[in-house]
């Protein structure tokens, strides 16, 4: 195993603190837990953003954390759920009266501690809502989760999300528009090679030479299928066709696209595949609004890529493309 790390038990400890040390600016850290905070947080009267989960898919979460996105991102060990306590802590760190709302992938341990950290911040009379993410439409239960997983869709939540928090509007407002843009995204990926958890010191799959793996999840989580691997075109048709079969969209309408990589997949390469996206929906008569493309969830080392299509109306438009200003995601 070759890493640049120091001890690997100390993995998220020492980035949270590297972190902190390159924008802080934007970020703190909380004393008391694995918790990456907005740096004016009490400079803040609005619905607060707190998101998160096991660590290794930076920038997510802490790399949204500050204007127009996240209030803070709760940071579990390696592929882990952070604990309940953490995401307690992060929630009375964060609000400021007017509520908080949880934004949580589609996984079992995530979902479980974060509901349990609700129930405890409710009690102390902090109003909480959650949602859960569930974009991902490779598979309908996996490893981690009892229906669909979340994957790089969470991040248009964030940031839609995170700019109607900033309108002043209320937390059901907030959550109403976090709900809209979940019944409204779809992603799905592929992989041609594993990561190495820190701790484990060795892959935690293996694929063949000239294999890949279709619909596998951001921890490793088996795809659909494996196979032999093909053009980029070919790779991002299947994907879109997938993507378009589970939620139809119709001459004209507006979408917002994201091709994400999972950290070891050259930027060429993402621009290829987004080049036959971006035919697909002309051919489709499909308009793309806004394209993101770069890494933004990913998976360690592993080489791949997912592709995200959220379906805009006025109101998600107008919040996507609203100011944000956070270490990894900036719109101004």
């Amino acid at each position: 195993m070759k890493k640049i790390i120091n001890n690997p038990d100390l993995v998220v400890e020492d980035m949270l603190k590297g972190m902190v040390a390159a924008h802080p600016q934007y970020i703190k850290k909380l004393e008391n837990a694995d918790v990456i905070v907005r740096a004016n947080l009490n400079a803040y009267e609005k619905v607060a953003l707190v998101s998160g989960g096991g660590s290794g898919h930076e920038p997510a979460h802490g790399g949204y954390v500050g204007k127009g996105m996240l209030d803070a991102a709760v940071a579990g060990a390696v592929f882990t759920s952070p604990t309940p306590d953490q995401v307690y802590e992060a929630i009375k760190a964060t609000d400021s009266g007017k509520g908080v709302l949880l934004i949580i992938k589609n996984y079992t341990g995530d979902i479980m501690n974060f509901e349990m950290a609700k129930e405890m911040a409710e009690m102390e009379g902090i109003n909480v809502n959650a949602v859960v993410v569930n974009d991902d439409v490779a598979v309908e239960n996996s490893t981690y989760t009892a229906g669909r997983r979340g994957i790089a869709g969470t991040i248009f939540v964030h940031k839609i999300a995170g700019a109607k928090a900033e309108t002043g509007a209320s937390l059901d407002e907030v959550t109403a528009v976090a709900e809209k843009v979940i019944a409204n995204v779809r992603s799905m990926g592929m992989a041609i090679s594993s990561c190495i958890v820190p701790a484990a010191g060795k892959p935690n799959f293996t694929l063949g030479e000239e294999e890949m793996e279709i619909g596998m999840g951001i921890h490793g989580e088996p795809g659909t299928h494996r196979e032999k691997i093909k053009s980029s075109d070919e790779i991002a048709e299947h994907l879109v066709n997938k993507i378009l079969g589970d939620s139809p969209l119709n001459k004209g309408e507006e979408v917002a696209v994201m091709v994400n990589g999972l950290a070891s997949t050259p930027l060429m390469e993402l621009y290829i595949v987004n080049k036959k996206v971006s035919e697909i929906l002309e051919e489709k008569g499909i308009k793309i609004h806004k394209t993101f493309v770069g890494e933004f969830i990913t998976s360690l080392e592993m080489a791949g890529f997912s592709i995200t299509i959220l379906k805009l109306d006025s109101e998600l438009k107008e919040l996507l493309d609203a100011t944000a200003d956070t270490p990894a995601f900036k719109s101004i």
